[in-house]
């Protein structure tokens, strides 16, 4: 239908990140043709206290529609619910095993779930250090199904970024350019001499 809004299911999961999060939701506020579907976990409310000011009313706010991840009914649950993919940043090991096993026992896995059947990207800042053989076994077998990333939160160095939000812009421009979002800002290496553009 014209004029449709394009929906993106956000997962947040515990593990550390919840500014990366943040960034991502202000970052898609800046796109007034999607629409926000976000799904924020007991552990991710937990951490967000710990790593920023802000609370989870004001992440919350962020986007269009808000779920508790005991809604196992609810739109993202199921694969006619309409949607260009999901993200989840940070994404935890516990998630990501759970994601890996199939194992959809709350709104955030089953989402996650949905889009690998429905073959929709999923993208997952996986989130841990250091990563024990059991980690890489899962995200090693997720990284086989078509259509998923596995986007670890790497600092860059080549582009020579002065702030921690410079370098969080850039990890954010690289998470949503996966679903065809391009941020404002966004410098791209050309290999010449250390130029982007």
């Amino acid at each position: 239908m014209s004029g449709e809004k394009r929906r993106l299911v956000v997962g947040v999961s515990g593990a550390s990140g919840a500014p990366l999060a943040l960034a991502c939701l202000e970052e898609l506020r800046r796109h007034p043709e999607w629409e926000v579907h976000l799904i924020v976990s007991a552990g991710a409310a937990e951490t967000l206290r710990w790593e920023s000011s802000r609370s989870l009313e004001e992440m919350k706010a962020l986007a269009h529609t808000c779920y508790e991840t005991g809604n196992i009914g609810a739109g993202p649950a199921s694969g006619t619910f309409r949607t260009e993919g999901m993200l989840i940043v940070p994404c935890s090991m516990k998630t990501v095993a759970g994601i890996c096993c199939g194992y959809a026992d709350n709104l955030l896995l089953r989402a996650a779930d949905v889009t690998i059947k429905e073959g929709r990207p999923l993208v997952l800042v996986a989130r841990e250090s250091p990563l024990s053989a059991i980690h890489l076994r899962n995200l090693a077998e997720l990284s086989r199904i078509p259509g998923v990333t596995i986007l670890p939160p790497m600092m860059t160095f080549y582009n020579r970024r002065a702030t921690i939000e410079e370098m969080t812009h850039h990890l954010v421009c690289k998470m949503l350019e996966r679903f065809g979002i391009q941020p404002n800002g966004f410098r791209r290496w050309t290999g010449d001499a250390g130029e982007e553009v």
